[in-house]
């Protein structure tokens, strides 16, 4: 059963089915299951069949992250305990996930260039919602499309479905039919809702997305007003809240870790700090899902390979100048193709290194003295 502890945490024996176990997941012999509610360096809390505790990580968990960091444990993830003879539990092996948010590891350099290693940092795993957080009043502008865009395609790609909620709807007191119009054209095929957490409006219509056992996860910029939704999800305070700086419009990091939240009445959601910059990757059909409109007018062009930049019978174009398709939409799509090209090609010379350094490794050992050749 869940506590009456303001933190989400939880007491007494506990069915884990609440928490979306199902006897599909199968565990290595002498393990027991539980599930990663945060995430703390070298160790993880965790929720199971008798409590909520710290478990800290084995030496074969350690290994497989060092190799890759996407095998780290994150929240949301299902995995399997191990018991110590003295008593306290190890965290032994993550089980498969059903899906995964991972964002790449994209920075910029001092020139604007994007810089990165090609790996990825996963945000959350195992989760059946993607709820995409854009605040409706900015202090430059409205909603940031772009920044909606990118997350919705990292949300296809994780495996989860993709909702944008538009925040702090109560801010918006004109226009605000055409604002969701804009994001909806922003997300085709992507359910829009505007949320204002401080009086209720469409928070029920939020929950409606978590009945039964499933896991949602909270995405977006600080500010965006995620912590206070979490907050009327629940029920009561279960994560603190900061204003808009009024100088900037910009929100303050108030969320600093993840963390999966039991929801009353059934569902889980995961809170996570504010996403200044998220880094495609592995894409694979992300992009596409989100940019289906030019999709659909690039399989109308003259010509198979067009790059939809200047050849002559390029349907793409021609939407471009009749009006139908948005300048600042087909930026956005060369810029996230950009990029997830870009990706592509990282992660595939840091398996090509790392292959080698394998092989490198190999033959140093079948060099040693008194080793046998093959």
């Amino acid at each position: 059963m869940f506590s009456d502890s303001p933190s989400g945490s939880f007491s007494g024996s506990i069915d884990l089915s609440l928490l979306g176990w199902n006897d599909s997941l199968s565990l290595p012999a002498g393990t027991v299951p539980a599930r990663v509610a945060r995430v703390d360096r070298g160790a993880a809390e965790v929720i199971a069949a008798d409590g909520q505790f710290q478990a800290r990580y084995s030496a074969r968990v350690r290994r497989a992250a060092a190799d890759d960091p996407i095998a780290l444990p994150c929240v949301g993830d299902w995995v399997a305990l191990d018991r110590l003879p003295e008593g306290r539990y190890e965290l032994d092996a993550v089980l498969p996930r059903t899906s995964a948010f991972v964002r790449g590891g994209v920075s910029r350099d001092s020139r604007g260039g994007l810089s990165g290693d090609g790996q990825g940092q996963i945000l959350a795993a195992n989760v059946d919602i993607v709820f995409v957080a854009e605040p409706s009043m900015h202090s430059t502008d409205f909603a940031d499309l772009g920044r909606i865009e990118r997350l919705v395609a990292l949300a296809w790609e994780s495996g989860g479905r993709p909702v944008v909620i538009v925040t702090k709807a109560d801010l918006f007191e004109q226009g605000l039919g055409d604002l969701l119009a804009d994001v909806e054209s922003a997300a085709p095929g992507v359910d829009v809702h505007a949320v204002c957490s401080m009086t209720g409006e469409g928070v029920d219509l939020v929950r409606a997305y978590l009945d039964g056992s499933k896991t949602a996860v909270i995405l977006g910029p600080s500010g965006a007003g995620k912590s206070t939704l979490v907050n009327a999800l629940a029920g009561e305070t279960v994560m603190d809240t900061q204003q808009v700086r009024a100088a900037d419009g910009r929100g303050r990091h108030t969320t600093v870790h993840r963390e999966l939240i039991p929801l009353p009445g059934g569902g889980l959601i995961i809170d996570t700090p504010g996403i200044r910059r998220v880094g495609l990757y592995d894409m694979s059909d992300g992009v596409d899902l989100v940019f289906s409109d030019i999709e659909e007018l690039a399989a109308n062009c003259r010509f198979g390979d067009c790059s939809h930049d200047g050849e002559p019978g390029c349907a793409v174009q021609a939407a471009l100048e009749s009006g139908e398709l948005p300048e600042r939409r087909l930026e956005s799509w060369f810029k996230l193709q950009r990029e997830a090209a870009w990706m592509a090609r990282r992660s595939d010379a840091r398996l090509r290194s790392e292959e080698t350094r394998k092989w490198k490794i190999i033959h140093k050992e079948m060099r040693k003295p008194g080793r046998s050749r093959p």
